[in-house]
């Protein structure tokens, strides 16, 4: 646990905007975004914030001489201790800022890696964080040891005499991720066996998705009385958790809520929070929360359905958009939103702070997942035992007999899952 009563450090926040950059955010929302994730940390104390424009980057030191030397007298007057860069931050401009400035520098990946080190709960969060932090440090080594001529004599035991440092911090990461590797494997070994049971039992699964801090764990506890970290900031909800909900119609369904997505998530923790993600392929039905009451709400949707699809959902698995934090949006506004979502049959405008429009979601999600099953009777050759094993898995065999040449089965199925199975 850190010591949050320890003195916060003083901290100033930069966003660089590239003038020549293709984004469709503003840089002052960049900005505030950054904010809020120093904000995340506890022992941050935000004293300034500001978007910095740039015509070209500079190798050396990102910035300007100029800019440089301006900030360094900002940090100096206002005992800044940290500083925070929006972006990515090469380890030789990291060495160079910090040592013109006298401060320590976090580049965006950095701190990112921070927060979630700060949050992981369960085991394999910790070491999702773990693997992640270990694949960007070994990424900045290529350069991290340049201003460095030493080499690295010894007994033989760390590659012998003349190994350069690069080589023996490389190697010294290698087999720390060889180790969690293994670790993460058993555990990820063990989840996938709950899974397994779970598919045994015919509870259709329902995952929360959506940009960070966008309310999924309010709207999460309002469904299922649950009492998951729910605050106004990026992050709070890292480690996946499910609880059973009744719908109105009396039919349970597991909900999921998961991490929450963010614009430029470090690529490490993009592979290294898959597993933690896979819940969302297996899921039925996926709630995409949305915060409807932020300027970029368009912004954030894109980056969650490009993450979605990078993932790899699947486009028969059905989406609903939730458009959340209603009580945060004025009145002239509001009736805007309910009626241009009333046109929209998968979208629903509710306040899960409130309550507000939470049972009409629960009826909608009862009545997408109690949608008309059919009776098929299929033949399945012996060949086909992975498509047979798939049926019951899924809970969707109501009767079976098995011949010379294959089953018998009579499935009992949604058209959904029908073209699921057709597909295998």
């Amino acid at each position: 646990m850190r010591d949050t009563a320890a003195a916060a450090t003083r901290t100033w926040v930069l966003h660089p905007a590239l003038k020549s950059a293709n984004t469709r955010r503003l840089p002052e929302h960049g900005l505030a975004e950054a904010v809020a994730l120093a904000a995340a940390l506890p022992e941050l104390e935000v004293r300034g914030a500001e978007v910095v424009r740039l015509s070209r980057t500079h190798p050396g030191t990102l910035l300007g001489s100029g800019k440089v030397r301006e900030l360094g007298q900002k940090f100096k007057a206002e005992d800044i201790g940290l500083v925070l860069v929006d972006g990515a931050v090469s380890p030789i401009q990291q060495r160079n800022l910090e040592k013109e400035w006298g401060v320590k520098l976090l580049d965006r990946t950095s701190l990112i890696l921070e927060i979630f080190a700060d949050r992981a709960r369960t085991r394999e969060g910790v070491l999702q964080v773990e693997l992640a932090a270990l694949s960007y440090q070994r990424t900045r080594l290529v350069r991290a040891w340049t201003h460095l001529e030493r080499q690295r004599g010894g007994f033989g035991f760390v590659g012998g005499p003349g190994e350069t440092q690069i080589e023996s911090d490389r190697r010294a990461i290698d087999d720390q991720v060889i180790r969690l590797k293994r670790q993460l494997d058993r555990v990820v070994r063990t989840r996938e066996l709950h899974r397994a049971a779970r598919r045994k039992v015919p509870f259709p699964l329902v995952a929360l998705v959506g940009y960070t801090n966008a309310g999924k764990s309010t709207l999460f506890n309002r469904m299922t009385g649950a009492e998951v970290l729910a605050k106004d900031m990026l992050f709070a909800t890292l480690d996946p958790t499910m609880r059973g909900v009744v719908l109105p119609s009396g039919r349970k369904i597991i909900a999921s809520d998961t991490v929450g997505f963010i614009s430029d998530l470090p690529t490490q923790l993009v592979a290294a929070f898959r597993a933690t993600l896979e819940e969302v392929l297996e899921a039925d039905l996926i709630l995409h929360v949305r915060d409807i009451s932020h300027p970029e709400t368009v912004e954030q949707a894109a980056d969650v359905t490009e993450i979605l699809t990078s993932l790899g959902v699947r486009e028969d698995t059905p989406v609903f958009e939730v458009w959340n934090k209603l009580d945060l949006v004025d009145a002239s506004q509001r009736s805007a939103l309910v009626a241009q979502a009333a046109q929209r049959p998968t979208v629903l405008p509710v306040s899960a702070l409130t309550g507000e429009g939470v049972e009409a979601l629960l009826a909608l999600v009862a009545a997408t997942l109690d949608s008309e099953r059919t009776e098929t009777v299929l033949h399945l050759g012996f060949d086909q035992g992975r498509r047979r094993a798939w049926l019951h898995d899924q809970n969707l065999v109501q009767h079976e007999t098995q011949g010379e040449d294959g089953w018998q089965i009579t499935v009992r199925w949604t058209a959904r899952q029908e073209l699921r199975f057709r597909s295998l």
